[in-house]
């Protein structure tokens, strides 16, 4: 019996216990950073501190006069650039007020010359209808001046 509960202790002991893994884990990252990194984050993090302190001794300044010099201009720059923008929206909309009116323009044109299409359309049907019933007329006409005259000549 108590070796039977000293093999479940160990297989408990293999399947839950990570402390073996965990420790070689552990040493490897410190081996990884200590040994073959060195110090280059450290030489890295003071290097761009020399480098924010410079920036904010020498360049500021420098930055700060030509800033005082520049910067009006831009403000001017952009000044014309804003008014030449508000010119081309204005153009814009000038074009675009344009353009709708010879739309409409145009629509009207399209709209008279479709009535006058459409009324020459019925012109032209009615004057074929007129000459169909004029020669129905004519051959109504001649048809019954053939029969009464067949009729004349058979009675006779």
């Amino acid at each position: 019996m108590s070796e039977l509960s000293r093999e479940i202790g160990e297989i408990w002991t293999r399947l839950f216990d990570h402390r073996p893994f965990l420790n070689g884990e552990i040493s490897f990252m410190l081996k990884e950073f200590e040994e073959k990194r060195g110090d280059r984050d450290v030489e890295s993090l003071f290097s761009m501190l020399e480098n924010f302190t410079d920036v904010r001794d020498t360049h500021i300044e420098k930055l700060a006069k030509t800033g005082g010099l520049v910067l009006p201009l831009l403000l001017q720059k952009i000044g014309q650039t804003r008014e030449l923008a508000a010119e081309a929206e204005k153009t814009c909309i000038d074009l675009d007020v344009v353009y709708k009116q010879k739309q409409a323009e145009n629509r009207e044109k399209r709209r008279k010359e479709w009535d006058r299409f459409i009324d020459d359309m019925n012109f032209n049907c009615q004057r074929i209808d007129n000459t169909f019933e004029e020669k129905e007329e004519e051959l109504r006409d001649l048809y019954t001046d053939l029969n009464h005259k067949l009729n004349i000549n058979s009675s006779k």
